[in-house]
């Protein structure tokens, strides 16, 4: 006889479920996240391997990862990455925000101004599954399906699987599902699912977990001796930021500066950006060679792709990326700002 370790849960539907998550809050927690990433990225010769443990964008969209967390509101955290012999740390006490790496012994230290005490910096998001659920959340539109698809147990907790599904055919995402806890209602684990094959893209969650609020000296940062410290202030900012609450802009949003351009909406959403500049022959160029080679209105260019990320690049310098199939870069070219 073998066990049935599916938690006995009440039930629920689908929309009272979403509502509790949505204002799932806690004062804080801390415990272990395990993450796992297979976006079937091509391998870019120059950008993998080398001392200090390699390229970080590419290790983290890639490979196996553990992690510590500890949070405690309203703005404290910490996130301590354990890399083979090398350990990254980002930390924040509210008033003061580190960024360390073991492997090339450096140290950045930023002094926060008054009610900015969360930079990006000090709490990546890759290991924190509720920032990762939100950012699925937030594209919940119309064409997307959310059922309660039943229980599980996740870091020795009850929980339910809430599972958001894509109507649209544009996007390479086949599910989401969230492990949601049946006492505090926070996300304790991500799966995403491709449209094609069996397994995750990205699975990110809580191997272990505890929702007492952490120590103070938890968010505390000492760096070791002969460790390189760079000192940085971070500006006050004069009006506070307002991104967009959901991925469904009427037209394309063009923030100023030099920041990516939002086209499309939901599932289909497609990040655009300019002046991406071609060498001749450095690693993105030997990944082009073989690509495959698009055209229109607005101009021509090549397609990279992958189980789950497709990525047009121009001729002209622009870069289209998303979720998305190749056609929907496509359809998407132009309206890239130029």
């Amino acid at each position: 006889m073998v066990a049935d370790a599916t938690p006995n849960l009440p039930d629920i539907t689908a929309q009272e479920l979403l509502a509790k998550v949505q204002t799932a809050k806690v004062d804080g927690l801390s415990g272990t996240v395990r993450s796992s990433a297979d976006l079937g990225l091509p391998v870019i010769p120059g950008l993998q391997g080398g001392e200090g443990g390699g390229n970080q964008i590419t290790d983290l969209l890639s490979g196996e990862h553990t992690a510590r967390v500890a949070f405690a509101a309203p703005d404290k955290a910490r996130v301590s990455v354990l890399d083979q012999m090398a350990e990254r740390v980002w930390t924040t006490d509210g008033k003061t925000a580190w960024a360390y790496s073991s492997s090339d012994r450096e140290a950045v230290k930023l002094t926060l101004p008054a009610h900015q005490s969360q930079p990006e910096a000090a709490k990546p998001e890759s290991y924190d599954p509720q920032a990762v659920a939100k950012q699925f959340l937030d594209a919940i539109d119309p064409t997307t399906k959310v059922e309660v698809s039943g229980t599980e147990e996740v870091a020795g907790r009850d929980a339910y699987k809430l599972r958001l599904v894509p109507k649209t055919d544009q996007t390479t995402v086949g599910s989401v599902t969230l492990a949601v806890d049946s006492k505090t209602w926070v996300p304790l684990e991500v799966t995403v699912m491709p449209r094609t094959g069996n397994d995750p893209a990205i699975q990110v969650g809580f191997s272990s977990v505890s929702f007492g609020v952490p120590a103070a000296s938890t968010f505390a940062f000492t760096p070791p001796k002969g460790v390189k410290v760079t000192e940085e202030k971070v500006p006050a900012r004069k009006t506070p930021a307002q991104p967009p609450k959901t991925l469904k802009p009427e037209k394309p949003v063009k923030p100023s500066g030099d920041r990516p351009t939002l086209i499309g909406e939901g599932w289909a959403t497609v990040v655009a950006l300019k002046g991406v500049k071609a060498t001749g022959n450095g690693p993105l160029d030997q990944l082009l060679a073989n690509a495959r080679t698009v055209q229109g209105s607005w101009g021509k260019g090549k397609i990279i792709t992958s189980k789950m990320v497709s990525a047009l690049i121009t001729d002209d310098g622009r870069v289209l990326v998303g979720l998305v199939t190749p056609d929907t870069l496509v359809a998407a070219a132009p309206k890239a700002p130029r």
